[in-house]
């Protein structure tokens, strides 16, 4: 199949497409803009493989979209382009409105218009909002609490809004908190793990008891393989990791892993509308024959190892465009704890 993935060149996109060309059957195009989280270094050991092609894109600009359909003749779309980081969207809320709703309305229309067979709008656990029990199902009602998960939410609707308009063949996947190699490091574990190497303080939000649901990135791209080729159109599958932890068991689990002591925790001031908890019930994928298979501790132990082999790929990253936005989300949170 011609697959076009867009925003192949970020955490859960990347392991995407390595994963779709190492079954050799599929031809593969990445559309990504490469802002501050794209990074092509992510797809190195794929860069020369003749069933790949990069196209360097904004998802907005809907002349290219239509372009790079018609020259790749594609036939599905995997969205994994998006603006993600719930810290981002409270300093930037307009271009998330912009990516995760604008972006996704222009590919969803050029797909149409070119006829593609299969449309699957990859999105977040957080459009469910906070659950204080229970797991959220595929038809629960959204509550998204921040710009970030209001904007995926929008995307969402937009996409099941094309199945019931026009029969567009679209698919809704819902992904729990994703963690692993090549995660860009303003998110929880990347983050408090290169902190720990570096012997900095961990900001932990509030009181650190907010619980999140782990989901090892291969198992989530495992999952949006079979919600792709065997998902019900117009259907929305939740993709859950099954691993509930406390923020603060985490971080506590990634210090005694490196040997650093626990004096490096730093409790700071909460983010606004911080969601205490979220879980989702994943059966309906399940029944599709999907399931995780990374125990937590492994894919921890693993994750973390990479980023202790891997400097050269963040030690740059945290020296650049990084280091501006984590004083302006960190710095008086830090100097105040």
């Amino acid at each position: 199949m011609r697959i076009l993935v867009t925003g192949g060149a970020g955490f859960i996109g990347s392991h995407l497409v390595r994963r779709l060309l190492a079954s050799s059957q599929h031809q593969i195009v990445n559309l990504d803009a490469l802002r501050y989280s794209g990074n092509l270094n992510n797809l190195s050991a794929v860069s020369g493989h003749p069933a790949y092609t990069f196209v360097q894109g904004d998802i907005c600009d809907a002349e290219l979209v239509a372009s790079v359909l018609h020259e790749h003749r594609i036939e599905g779309i995997i969205n994994c382009a998006a603006e993600t980081h719930v810290d981002r969207s409270i300093l930037e809320p307009g271009t998330f409105a912009r990516t995760d709703v604008m972006g996704t309305g222009v590919l969803l229309e050029e797909g149409r218009r070119f006829g593609v067979t299969r449309f699957l709008q990859v999105s977040t656990d957080e459009v469910y909002g906070n659950l204080e029990s229970g797991f959220a199902t595929e038809d629960d009602r959204l509550a998204p609490r921040s710009p970030y998960s209001a904007s995926k939410a929008g995307g969402d609707l937009l996409t099941l809004s094309y199945w019931t308009t026009y029969r567009s063949p679209v698919v809704v996947t819902r992904g729990s908190n994703t963690y692993g190699p090549n995660q860009y490091p303003e998110k929880f574990i990347p983050l408090f793990v290169t902190n720990a190497i570096e012997h900095q303080l961990l900001p932990l939000y509030g009181d650190g008891r907010q619980r999140r649901d782990w989901l090892a990135v291969e198992d989530h791209c495992a999952g949006i393989e079979q919600a792709f080729f065997h998902g019900e159109p117009g259907n929305i599958y939740n993709i859950g990791g099954g691993n509930e932890r406390e923020n603060i068991a985490v971080a506590e689990q990634i210090l005694t892993s490196l040997n650093k002591p626990r004096s490096l925790l730093r409790f700071v001031t909460d983010r606004p509308g911080h969601d205490r908890r979220y879980a989702i019930d994943s059966r309906k994928l399940r029944r599709l024959g999907w399931a995780p298979v990374v125990p937590f501790e492994e894919g921890l132990s693993t994750t973390i190892r990479w980023y202790q082999e891997h400097e050269s790929w963040w030690r740059p990253i945290k020296s650049g465009e990084f280091r501006a936005y984590y004083e302006q989300v960190y710095g008086k949170r830090l100097q105040q704890a």
